[in-house]
């Protein structure tokens, strides 16, 4: 019979202690561990690819050049030359995500970005670093973000009020499209790969059925890390277009 937790699509996201410190009191937790781990893969493979920079670069350096390259592009074109001043931080944020979903796809790995909580701590992050930036920089000139420039006086009791709420609620759409695109990846591919394992449990029969469901894994498997990869872009590329608020208010 199989285990009840290999077929639950849902045990693969508890937060469990790795390390407790006394009953009750502070825990070393598996999204601790991966977030330790996300981190020290992504310190290791820079420090190491990068170490020897030579002019003809090996295929580790190459690739560091062209995640340098492909985020300095993104920060470019959505903040303009002036917000390469926040490039390390953009970076540190596509490369955070980018790894912990990739981590994601290993089997028995945790997927740290399938927690709101994660994932909405990144984007408050995000969300503090353009109010204080735009304050510090504009004054309280950075308040014309929420007044369009063009739009007539009398409109504006409607639109400044449309504007701010969609400005607070920017936290909320940043975190939640990461958290719910992963999440709900993951719990279908634990399903139809649920699937294959009770069909298989019917015997000869049952594994001819799970062929469409293995197929199904599979393409699944394939388009997970497709989205793996694009949500780490899309959230970068949105910070970039947040920061560009911070930078030129008056749009």
């Amino acid at each position: 019979m199989a285990d009840p937790n290999k077929v639950d699509p849902i045990h693969q996201f508890l937060i469990t202690p790795v390390v407790s410190f006394g009953e009750g009191g502070f825990a070393f937790t598996n999204s601790a561990l991966f977030m330790v781990l996300t981190v020290g893969l992504i310190l290791a493979y820079l420090l190491l690819s990068t170490g020897r920079r030579a002019i003809i670069p090996g295929r580790a350096q190459l690739v560091s050049e062209m995640l340098y390259e492909f985020v300095a592009n993104m920060v470019r074109s959505s903040a303009g030359t002036a917000g390469m001043k926040f490039f390390p931080f953009v970076f540190s944020l596509f490369m955070f995500v980018l790894v912990a979903n990739m981590f994601g796809m290993i089997p028995f790995f945790f997927t740290v970005t399938s927690h709101i909580i994660i994932t909405f701590a990144l984007a408050l992050l995000v969300f503090a670093v353009v109010i204080v930036y735009g304050f510090w920089k504009n004054g309280f000139k950075f308040l014309k973000l929420f007044v369009p420039s063009g739009v007539p006086g009398y409109v504006l009791p409607i639109v400044v009020p449309i504007e701010i709420v969609s400005f607070l609620s920017r936290p909320i759409s940043l975190s939640v499209r990461l958290f719910a695109n992963i999440l709900a990846g993951h719990i279908t591919l634990k399903v139809f790969a649920g699937f294959i394992v009770t069909l298989g449990a019917l015997g000869w029969l049952g594994w001819l059925g799970a062929i469409l469901p293995l197929v199904m894994t599979v393409a699944i498997t394939a388009l997970e890390f497709l989205v793996a990869a694009l949500q780490a872009y899309v959230f970068a590329v949105l910070t970039s277009m947040y920061i560009n608020d911070a930078i030129h208010p008056s749009h």
